[in-house]
């Protein structure tokens, strides 16, 4: 394992977890009875949510490769 793959391990994990409950958040927003327009914003609010997270955690993998361990260095 390269030397940064065990700093991986947390923000990975998180990500499959928070976007695996965004996913199931989907799921029950579509298959419930509701109004359509309900379903279709509830949807779109939960694809939102699972693209910041793959977003958040691409950007997390850079920082890690590229060394920087706390990011609030940077402020």
């Amino acid at each position: 394992m390269k030397p940064y793959g065990k700093k991986m391990i947390a923000p990975i994990v998180i990500s499959c977890l928070v976007i695996g409950h965004c996913v199931v958040y989907g799921v029950l927003i579509l298959t419930q009875e509701m109004p359509f327009i309900l379903k279709i914003i509830g949807a779109v609010i939960a694809a939102a949510l699972i693209g910041t997270m793959i977003f958040v955690l691409l950007e997390r993998i850079k920082e890690i490769r590229k060394g920087e361990e706390d990011d609030l260095s940077q402020y």
